[in-house]
């Protein structure tokens, strides 16, 4: 029961935040909207702002379960880097899209931004480390520091996220899958050996 209180004040909290807005949506709004006294959501959290980044990582946690995906699967990890930047980048665009007005806010607040992308970029990285580890164990990726490497790989990916899910590359010729191929192209001929 309480694990189905608290889902339920994180999803009511992200759609009252893509249809009007952070700033414009109060506790109250929430609490109301789950049919639960206002006394109720302070038990689960203690300000907007901590609803907020429980509403990150809840959509976070949808990137994270696609790549784990991509990681069990059969393929080389030079497939699996590939098919982790294209999934990356087509996921966040899926999350902002659906999200509304909160994307709105969300770009206009950098600070918001780093916040979520904190969250997020110690598992992502994670997961990268394992995908790298595979390329180096076959023989595939040539790698002095994987950590270090993973993240600024993750970083790197990040920094496009912005001008990916606006489009704002088309007027130079990149269309999505242009996109994912120069990154995966990029990243790909840094480390790999041959």
């Amino acid at each position: 029961m309480v694990k189905k209180t608290r889902e339920k004040f994180i999803e009511v909290a992200r759609q009252l935040f893509a249809r009007k807005g952070v700033e414009n949506t109060t506790m109250n709004d929430i609490a109301s909207a789950s049919d639960k006294g206002r006394r109720t959501i302070y038990t689960y959290f203690k300000s907007k702002r901590e609803i907020f980044n429980a509403v990150i990582d809840n959509e976070s946690e949808q990137l994270l379960v696609k790549l784990r995906m991509i990681l069990a699967k059969p393929i080389s990890p030079e497939e699996k880097l590939q098919e982790y930047v294209g999934c990356r980048l087509q996921t966040m665009r899926e999350i902002v899209s659906r999200n509304g007005s909160l994307r709105a806010g969300f770009f206009r607040d950098v600070r918001k931004v780093d916040r979520a992308r904190a969250i997020i970029t110690r598992k992502e990285a994670a997961l990268l480390i394992e995908i790298l580890h595979e390329g180096i164990a076959t023989g595939d990726f040539r790698i002095g520091n994987v950590k270090e490497c993973a993240l600024v790989i993750v970083n790197a990916v990040h920094g496009l996220d912005v001008p990916y899910i606006r489009d704002s590359l088309s007027q130079y010729g990149l269309g999505d899958e242009k996109i994912k191929k120069v990154i995966a192209d990029l990243i790909l001929n840094g480390i790999m050996t041959r």
